[in-house]
């Protein structure tokens, strides 16, 4: 598959999304409140407390999570360069809304008390993209390990199992809340594939993102509308295969990135245990 150029090169909103994620889950992981934002029903409509409906989307509860979430997102980030930042635009604001909104009311029907919180995270996002993922993106490589067979796409489909199964019930909810939501995004209900933002707000996250990093040549200018050749396709997404899906090199950096945060985090929370200790010594 030709994702284009490694990089977040004229994929702004991924970017955008990628980065808010790592600082929302390492701000909150050093509070030691990453584990604590999952959105409950009383949260919303007793204790008012809306602002955990923005940060819960963008806060992984742990640091594996933030792991296989960011690098899922990182790779779906071919679906905004083939349809353009726009439309894509479009397809994340309706899959997070629709998902949550799916979401308390799976709460509700299924009544159970261990899904009264359910886990944080940029879920609905994640799992609604599967569903272009697995119709539109063929195979291009296939092969074996001892009797079972694997192809490129397998690769991407255990780390969103993973991911789904993180919290078991509490994740389960919410990956399968995604997934319906990217189908009704895919049957174009309520014709949602033909809105559009307007380019103000397309454009700001292009000016609101980083620098693209990992990228031999420069970027060219941020697309808010899709290409002639993503026009054709814009139909099913439907994307040839070019080269392989799982790319070594990018998983290798994304790898040391979130190592690298997760031995920041401990160093932050041993110095504040020290610290407290060094206290209750004092007084």
């Amino acid at each position: 598959m030709n994702g284009g150029p490694s990089g977040f090169n004229n994929a702004p909103i991924t970017r955008t999304f990628v980065i808010a994620c790592c600082v929302f889950t390492i701000v909150f992981g050093i509070q030691g409140r990453s584990n604590k934002l999952g959105l409950s029903y009383q949260d919303i409509w007793k204790k008012l407390q809306l602002w955990k409906l923005i940060v819960s989307t963008f806060t992984f509860s742990s640091t594996p999570e933030l792991m296989f979430g960011a690098y899922l997102l990182y790779y779906f980030r071919v679906f905004e360069r083939q349809i353009g930042s726009n439309k894509y635009a479009v397809f994340v604001s309706f899959s997070i809304i629709v998902s949550s909104l799916l979401q308390r009311f799976g709460q509700a029907f299924l009544n159970d008390p261990t899904l009264s919180v359910l886990t944080s995270g940029p879920y609905g996002l994640i799992f609604s993209s599967f569903v272009p993922f697995y119709f539109d993106i063929p195979v291009s490589t296939r092969f074996r390990v001892n009797a079972l067979s694997f192809s490129d796409k397998s690769f991407i489909y255990l780390a969103g199992l993973q991911l789904l199964l993180s919290s078991w019930k509490r994740s389960l909810v919410p990956g399968l809340c995604g997934i319906l939501a990217g189908t009704l995004y895919r049957l174009n209900v309520l014709r949602i594939r033909r809105l559009k933002f307007p380019e103000l707000i397309a454009s700001f996250f292009s000016r609101l993102s980083l620098p693209s990093v990992g990228s031999a040549s420069p970027a060219p200018p941020p697309r808010n509308g899709p290409s002639f050749a993503a026009r054709q396709v814009e139909g099913n997404y439907r994307i040839q295969p070019d080269k392989p899906l799982f790319m070594p090199e990018t998983t290798s950096m994304l790898l040391q990135i979130f190592f690298l945060s997760h031995k920041f985090i401990n160093h932050i929370h041993r110095y504040s245990l020290c610290s407290s200790f060094e206290l209750k010594i004092i007084g």
